[in-house]
């Protein structure tokens, strides 16, 4: 017999199903796109707990009707049988409720969304910024490594060909839920190049991994934008720095502003800040529903300073450690190559049984 307190929650949910359905064909609802997305994304959030629930349900049923069958049989072979029967789906009702105990546990509605990562220079001055340019490769490397495709939609270089500041896009499935440990600060001990004495120096990289959305997520007004236009600085071609191609994007009702001269089209370079602004602005949505967790993009890149950190990143000792689930791995040429798997599953494991606990 399922749980008693599981089976008050899987009512539940299969109630809030129902209601989706309904609304899914609401005339109401078919007129806003907005509401309709959010309504499809609930009802495909639902759907494999409440059929999995079915076939529980079908399970027990058929495991007790087998229970019944035995104690009124008289033929030997035949008990058999159906003890064997009811043992089976007994099983099967055992397996699944463990995987709705699973699927029951809260999840990130972002995890299935691409990904805008930022990387931005720290504390340590062109030092931090040259690591930086090591962790862009590094989450490219990663992203090849699962077939997933990347666009660089902003890029801003140190003098000594590091990354002051950086966005990626990243697209692939469950690129979010990957990725988004790898928020927060990065710290690297070495000695520079610039370093004549052999001393280790300490620097800071941070990364924030903003969900990607879709335009009828986040409505940007027209009258709510400003739209400057100059002309690209540093390294480019022939036309990047001699025509108004650059553009910045001010939001005006909270101030972001976005800026993007990567590309000789001035179109090029408006559309991609306006995924930019877009992400930002839906990170800061977020942010005001869930105050409680790090999961706008100040909260995830905390402050910067060299005593924050998720990550270290050592390499005279050829070690990479991640402090919030105290592992330490040997192996730091290979990681800065992308391998970074066994770091995200034993955050993913640490974040599921949290959550599980707390549900």
């Amino acid at each position: 017999m399922i749980d008693p307190q599981l089976a008050r929650r899987l009512t539940e949910l299969r109630k809030s199903y129902q209601e989706t359905l309904v609304l899914m064909t609401d005339a109401e609802v078919l007129k806003s796109p907005n509401r309709y997305a959010e309504v499809a994304r609930r009802h495909a959030e639902l759907r494999p707990a409440v059929e999995a629930w079915a076939r529980l349900e079908a399970a027990e049923e058929e495991a007790s009707e087998a229970r019944d069958l035995a104690k009124a049989e008289s033929d030997p072979d035949m008990v058999a049988y159906l003890t064997q029967t009811a043992e089976q789906k007994e099983a099967e009702v055992l397996h699944l409720e463990r995987s709705l105990r699973l699927e029951l546990v809260p999840k990130d509605p972002n995890d299935e969304r691409d990904v805008l990562l930022e990387v931005r220079a720290a504390a340590g001055g062109e030092e931090a910024a040259i690591f930086g340019g090591d962790l862009l490769r590094m989450y490219e490397r990663y992203a090849q490594r699962r077939g997933w495709k990347t666009e660089m939609l902003e890029l801003s270089a140190s003098e000594s060909k590091g990354v002051s500041k950086a966005t990626l896009s990243i697209k692939g499935k469950g690129a979010y839920s990957r990725l988004k440990f790898e928020a927060g600060p990065h710290r690297v001990q070495r000695v520079p190049r610039t370093e004549s004495q052999g001393r280790i120096h300490t620097s800071i990289a941070t990364v924030a991994v903003l969900p990607e959305v879709e335009p009828v997520e986040v409505d940007l007004k027209p009258q709510d934008l400003r739209i400057d236009v100059f002309r690209s600085s540093g390294p480019g071609g022939q036309s990047v720095n001699t025509t108004d191609s650059a553009v910045r994007v001010t939001h005006l009702p909270t101030g972001l502003v976005v800026s993007c001269q990567d590309e000789k089209s001035q179109l090029q370079n408006k559309e991609k800040a306006i995924r930019i602004l877009r992400a930002r602005l839906y990170q800061a949505r977020l942010a005001e529903q869930r105050a409680a967790l790090a999961s706008d993009r100040r909260s995830q890149v905390r402050t910067g300073e060299r005593s924050e950190k998720i990550r270290t990143y050592n390499f005279r000792e050829n070690r990479v450690t991640d402090h919030r689930v105290n592992l330490t791995l040997k192996r730091l040429p290979e990681i800065l190559e992308g391998d970074l798997d066994e770091f995200i599953d034993a955050l993913t494991l640490d974040d599921e049984a949290r959550r599980l606990a707390e549900g």
